[in-house]
C-alpha cells in the first residue's frame, strides 16, 4: 500500500495543551492567563497557587508535553511518516499563536491538531477550539496567510490510550500487599466539571445524565476493568469518581469526589483502592496533587492501602495511536473509506464537530468544526 503512511493533504501536526507554570515567579502570571475574564483577586490567586508552590512553582505538564513531542517525532521518523510536529499552549510559554505564527511562516497551510485531552467536553474540545480561532483571528490581523487547521477526534476509546492504562492498574494491583489484593476497588478517576457543563457534552437523551463527558468514562473504565479480569482473574469492583473541582461552592458539579469515594470505601470495609486517573493524559498537576497528594493523605488517614496507577503519558503505544489518528483522519480528507479504531461500546467520535457542539455559556467563535469562521 503505497500510501498507507501518506498524511496529505496535511503538512503539519500541532500538539495542543494546556500549559503550566515553570518556575515559582511563573505561578500567579499562569493562573491570571487561566482566569483572565473572571475577576478573581491575585491574593486568591496566590492561595490557589499553593499547589505548585508544593512542587517548587514547576508543574509536570510542559515537560510531559515535552517528553511526548519527543515521542511522536521518533515514531513518525521510524515509520516512514513525513510530517512535522509542533507545540503550543493555551496559558502558558510556548503560546498558541506564536506557535501558528511560526508554522505559517514555515509554509504551513493544512494543520492538524491534537489536543491533550481525550473527552468529550467544554474545556476539553470546545474551548481549545476557541483559543485557534482567537489565534487565527489574531494572525489575520498581522495580515499573515491563514491555515486550514482540524483538529483529530476524542480519542478516549482508541486501544493505543487505553492499553496503557490496563497496564497501569494491572501494575498497581500487584503492588499492593497480597492480602488485600484481591478485594481491591478500583477508583477510576477524572476531572470533575459542572453537571451543566457535562449535560452539554453531548445529549442527554442519547447519554444520559452527565451526557457524553460521563458516558465516555464509564465506557472506558468498562474496558479497562474488563480487561484487568482477563488479565488477574479477578472482577474487581470500581466506580467513576471525580477530583479537581473547583469555582462557587453553590453550583453543582459532578460527584463523588475522591477522598470522600475512600472514606465511603473504607466505611463499607473495602481493604484497598487503586486510584486509575483515566481522564488525564498525563501527571500534571491534577494527578501530582489531587491524588497522590492530597487523595493519598486522606487514604493513610483512614488507614487505607492505595496505588495510584500510571496515565498514559508519552507512552509508545499512545505515539503509535496518534500516527493512526493522523493517517485516519488523512484518509478520510483524500475520500477514502476509513474504519476507525475503537475500543467499547461507542465506537469512534466524529472527525468534524457539529454546529453548536459543547456551547460556551457565552457563544464565541470557534476553530476546527462545522461552524468555523476559518474554512
Amino acid at each position: 500500500m503505497p500510501d498507507v503512511l501518506d498524511a496529505s493533504p496535511y503538512d503539519a501536526l500541532l500538539l495542543l495543551s494546556f500549559g503550566g507554570p515553570e518556575g515559582p515567579d511563573d505561578v500567579v502570571p499562569f493562573l491570571e492567563n487561566v482566569t483572565r475574564g473572571r475577576g478573581i483577586p491575585k491574593e486568591r490567586l496566590k492561595e490557589v497557587g499553593q499547589h505548585y508552590f508544593l512542587f517548587g512553582g514547576v508543574s509536570p505538564i510542559n515537560d510531559q508535553n515535552r517528553a511526548l513531542l519527543d515521542a511522536l517525532r521518533k515514531d513518525f521518523a521510524e515509520h516512514g511518516l513525513d510530517l512535522p510536529v509542533y507545540w503550543g499552549n493555551r496559558n502558558w510559554a510556548p503560546y498558541l499563536t506564536d506557535t501558528l505564527r511560526e508554522m505559517v511562516r514555515d509554509g504551513r497551510r493544512r494543520i492538524l491538531v491534537l489536543a491533550t485531552s481525550a473527552y468529550a467536553s467544554y474545556s476539553g474540545c470546545r474551548q481549545y477550539r476557541e483559543n485557534l480561532a482567537d489565534s487565527l483571528a489574531a494572525l489575520e490581523a498581522e495580515g499573515l496567510e491563514l491555515p486550514r487547521i482540524d483538529k483529530l477526534r476524542h480519542y478516549f476509546n482508541h486501544p493505543g490510550f487505553v492499553e496503557p492504562m490496563v497496564d497501569g492498574v494491572v501494575r498497581s494491583l500487584a503492588e499492593l500487599p497480597e492480602e488485600v489484593r484481591d478485594g481491591a476497588h478500583i477508583a477510576f478517576c477524572t476531572h470533575s466539571i459542572p453537571t451543566s457543563a457535562a449535560d452539554t457534552s453531548g445529549p442527554v437523551e442519547e447519554h444520559g445524565d452527565g451526557g457524553a463527558y460521563v458516558r465516555q468514562h464509564l465506557d472506558v473504565a468498562q474496558v479497562i476493568a474488563d480487561a484487568v479480569r482477563e488479565r488477574t482473574g479477578v472482577d474487581h469492583p470500581w466506580q467513576l469518581v471525580y477530583q479537581s473541582r473547583s469555582g462557587a461552592p453553590h453550583i453543582p458539579w459532578l460527584e463523588p469526589d475522591i477522598c470522600d469515594h475512600l472514606e465511603e470505601r473504607r466505611a463499607a470495609g473495602v481493604p484497598a483502592v487503586v486510584m486509575a486517573p483515566i481522564g488525564f493524559v498525563s501527571d500534571h498537576m491534577e494527578v501530582l496533587y489531587d491524588l497522590d497528594t492530597e487523595a493519598t493523605a486522606k487514604a493513610e488517614e483512614l488507614g487505607l492501602p492505595v496505588r495510584r496507577s500510571a496515565t498514559v503519558g508519552a507512552d509508545p503505544r499512545f505515539a503509535a495511536a496518534v500516527r493512526d489518528l493522523v493517517l485516519e483522519r488523512s484518509a478520510a480528507e483524500r475520500g477514502r473509506e476509513v474504519a476507525p479504531c475503537a475500543l467499547g461500546a461507542l465506537g469512534a467520535s466524529h472527525n468534524l464537530c457539529p454546529v453548536g457542539c459543547r456551547p460556551a455559556r457565552a457563544p464565541r467563535p470557534a476553530a476546527a468544526g462545522a461552524d468555523s469562521p476559518y474554512a
